[in-house]
């Protein structure tokens, strides 16, 4: 993902190229739909690129106009790799380029005439489409690359020239050999396929932050359906062709999402949206489009999870673009309104689990692993999407708690209305709230968007006696430093059910009594896990992702040598995602946490002679392997991971690092037949 000027340009990627052939079929939607006409108006710069592509050989040849309407200097960007044949700045030619990593950069001078030509001729090897790479290695993959089951030009990868730190409005034209499509985010004006191969012309009138290209054998479905205002939305999937029965539980899902937050937020911003599908395990979206793994669209929770989080993003980050300098809060937004509304949706217990499994993951970070909101800009390890995704999300919910419902929803509206096609940051959100609830957030959002870590919270003390009405509770709060000003849910448990509290803590330590008309028999602290902090030790049970984020977690193989050896070693460094602590199997307990990995006879030796509890009842004897969590009395968390053979210790390789939620995970060869998390004790104390 490259980034200018703040922007995020989009999670997926962008392609462009655009060449007006005179055999196009052109549809019937008008370009000036896709956005409204002012936001069109605001380009400065604009880039007509016609892009040919040949799959088979690897290879790329493109031309691109730009026009710049600023009398600003600046910076033209092209990758490394590939060769300029032709190159002008209006009527000089451009000159040598600098060199910078994998791209090569020309400074193009000031000048008050405008609007300024840039014309450039490049062409270039694309490397081999690798499907061997896992999701994390696809995603951290920025080359761009090719071959006849798919192509994956990413904005990163500089496949196309592009002027630094500007948002640009762009036409994209595609030529392709027969028999293969192409898309970029926009919309479709024209394709036509001939003998001479396949050409699509695409446009984005709007200011935007780059472009990914995407193509591949496609079998392409279309529906229509009629957005806000009566405006038509084309519908699309590019499916390979082993999953284009697919295609129209996918359109009709397409369908809802967008009904659905047109409702919530305001009108689709765009007049189509494509699903796209890779060859390879991404997981990507982009304005108008989303680019999934084959594997990863044949899931049947798909369309009901991530399917509508990527629609949403058409809203938040590619119709309102972050401020990157100053956080990106488009991730923790949408997760709120998709992942999070869904299990809203579905019970109030299912959204209970997601809130627990937010605040399970961040107990699992070691101090200093998080950061400040408006430090993060997009995932790059575990740490990262539990602050950036979770932390951000659940800052939502408590805004929502505090302002209610209509309100929330209101200042979002209003928020969209102004900001569209537009940079925002953390601060235009806090304004739109301030301004529709009337209230002074200042406070709120300093703490939870500008602090690193949580805030820590106890019962210090509650004691209850008789009143005239009934019964009247003294709850005693503390909170570690920094105090942060909270809203705490307190529940009263008495003979006749829980009465719900909102305590106002503002201090380091705060006595409040509370009246009750029945006996008072316990005080529970936040039992519904609404309140973003770090649990106690009690409250958070073990999981497997402790040891994956913690970096001063060691890794202990059982294994001595051989093929099992290195497969286990493998596997720990795909858990852990970084340079192993190896610590002698011979060796004493380490006072650290600690991932163990060996073979069911190695692991049982191992855990009786450092005298630590056997194998959990609930994995015993069944499946080929296991992985599971214990805290030791010292308080470190352990993972372990036991496999029958050597087979079934390779065959974790995959699965496992995606269950990091788990406290426990059974599998019958790579696939996982049981899994669960040890009980969440809650916070209470019980009155005498």
């Amino acid at each position: 993902m490259r980034r200018i000027g703040g922007a995020r340009l989009c999670r997926i990627g962008r392609n462009v190229a655009w060449v007006l052939l005179p055999f196009f079929v052109a549809t019937a939607t008008s370009a000036a739909s896709i956005v409204p006409a002012a936001a069109a108006d605001t380009a400065e710069i604009h880039y007509d690129i016609t892009v040919r592509i040949n799959p088979g050989a690897r290879t790329i040849e493109g031309r691109s106009v730009i026009t710049a309407k600023t009398s600003e200097e600046l910076t033209l960007v092209l990758g490394r790799r590939f060769e300029v044949m032709h190159g002008r700045v209006d009527a000089t030619s451009l000159g040598p380029s600098a060199i910078t990593g994998k791209m090569r950069a020309w400074r193009i001078p000031g000048d008050k005439q405008i609007p300024r030509r840039i014309e450039v001729h490049w062409r270039g090897e694309l490397s081999a489409l690798d499907t061997s790479l896992d999701h994390p290695q696809t995603l951290g993959r920025n080359e761009p690359a090719s071959s006849d089951a798919g192509t994956f030009l990413p904005d990163s990868s500089g496949w196309y020239p592009y002027i630094a730190e500007k948002l640009a409005s762009y036409h994209v034209s595609i030529e392709l050999p027969g028999g293969q499509r192409g898309i970029v985010a926009g919309r479709l004006v024209e394709e036509s396929e001939t003998d001479e191969g396949y050409r699509a012309h695409f446009e984005f009138p709007a200011p935007t932050g780059g472009i990914d290209l995407m193509a591949g054998p496609y079998k392409v479905e279309t529906s229509t359906m009629r957005g806000a205002g009566g405006k038509t939305i084309q519908l699309r999937t590019y499916f390979h062709p082993q999953i284009a029965d697919l295609a129209p539980a996918y359109l009709s899902s397409v369908k809802s999402y967008i009904e659905l937050y047109e409702s919530w937020i305001g009108a689709y911003p765009f007049t189509e949206f494509s699903v796209v599908s890779s060859p390879t395990p991404t997981g990507f979206g982009m304005p108008t489009l989303t680019y999934l793994g084959i594997e990863v669209l044949r899931l049947p929770f798909i369309r009901s999870t991530s399917l509508g989080h990527e629609v949403l993003h058409n809203w938040w980050g590619n119709g309102v673009y972050p401020d990157y300098a100053q956080g990106n809060w488009s991730e923790g937004l949408t997760t709120f309104m998709a992942d999070y509304a869904y299990k809203e949706r579905e019970s109030p217990e299912a959204a209970r689990e997601m809130r627990r499994g937010w605040l399970r993951d961040f107990a699992a970070l070691s101090p200093g692993q998080d950061a400040p909101l408006t430090t993060f800009t997009s995932r790059t390890h575990g740490a990262t999407q539990i602050v950036g995704y979770n932390k951000a999300a659940m800052t939502f919910l408590m805004l929502r708690d505090l302002l209610g419902r209509e309100t929330f929803d209101h200042a979002l509206q209003a928020f969209w209305r102004e900001q569209r096609f537009r940079i925002a940051s953390w601060a235009d959100l806090r304004g739109a709230f301030q301004t529709v609830s009337k209230q002074d957030l200042n406070s709120f959002f300093d703490q939870w968007l500008t602090r690193a870590g949580a805030p820590v919270v106890r019962i210090a003390e509650a004691k209850r006696t008789k009143s005239d009405s009934g019964y009247r509770v003294n709850v005693t709060l503390e909170q570690a430093a920094p105090e942060y000003r909270l809203r705490v849910p307190v529940a009263i448990r008495t003979g006749e059910g829980e009465e719900m509290r909102t305590l106002d803590l503002e201090h380091g330590r705060q006595t409040f009594t509370l009246d009750v008309r029945t006996l008072p028999l316990e005080v529970i602290l936040d039992p519904d896990l609404r309140l973003f902090r770090r649990l106690m030790p009690d409250e958070a049970p073990p999981i497997l992702r402790q040891i994956m984020v913690d970096r001063a977690a060691v890794t202990i193989l059982l294994p001595e040598s051989g093929e099992v050896r290195g497969t286990a070693e493998t596997l720990a460094g795909k858990l852990q995602n970084r340079a192993l602590k190896l610590v002698p199997a011979t060796d004493s307990l380490p006072s650290a946490p600690a991932l163990v990995i060996g073979l069911e006879e190695q692991v049982d030796a191992w855990l009786a002679r450092h005298q630590l509890p056997r194998r959990p009842e609930i994995v015993r004897g069944k499946g080929s392997a296991h992985a599971w969590t214990v805290s030791r009395s010292d308080g470190m968390t352990l993972a372990v991971v036991s496999a029958r053979e050597a087979a079934s210790l390779a065959a974790l390789i995959r699965p496992l690092p995606h269950y990091g939620r788990q406290s426990y995970v059974i599998f019958d060869g790579a696939k996982a037949i049981g899994r669960g998390a040890w009980p969440t004790r809650v916070q209470a104390v019980k009155l005498d």
